[in-house]
């Protein structure tokens, strides 16, 4: 039993190294990708101006890689830590959700969408600062109490 959970860690251990890999590996294609898009439309006549319509790809194009960029943290956290981060978590789903909000056309959307997505972003902030507020408060058996 001993033996088959060591084996098991060095599994696990290995697939996390080797996703820390692909997407460092990602993550560097995809900054690459955004500087050469960045770089055309810039050059594009008229030059040094982006329409709105290039910003807000740029923009979507930014903040995936700053998904990715968390995704990475929560990768490289659960394989020093053996745990994984909570906060981590809420914080790249609170970057998804603002990455879908900055690309999106708002006049195409109907009304409960709209509240679904507020919805989406009220819960997360909720659930984060439950979180926080968890990780700073002491346990009960950290608490002192002072002698009688």
């Amino acid at each position: 039993m001993k033996r088959t959970r060591e084996y098991l860690r060095r599994f696990t251990r290995g697939i996390i190294l080797a996703l820390i890999i692909m997407m460092m590996f990602t993550v560097l294609l995809a900054t690459v990708e955004l500087l050469v898009i960045l770089v055309q439309e810039l050059v594009e006549p008229p030059a040094y101006l982006l329409g709105i319509d290039n910003l807000f790809a740029i923009f979507g194009f930014f903040m995936m890689i700053l998904i990715a960029l968390e995704l990475l943290e929560s990768i490289r956290a659960y394989l020093t830590d053996d745990a994984l981060h909570v906060e981590v978590v809420f914080l790249v789903a609170m970057i998804a959700i603002a990455r879908k909000v900055i690309i999106l056309e708002v006049g195409d959307l109907e009304p409960m969408r709209l509240v679904g997505i507020a919805s989406i972003i009220l819960a997360l902030a909720a659930g984060y600062y439950f979180v926080k507020l968890a990780l700073r408060k002491p346990s009960p058996s950290q608490v002192t109490h002072p002698p009688e």
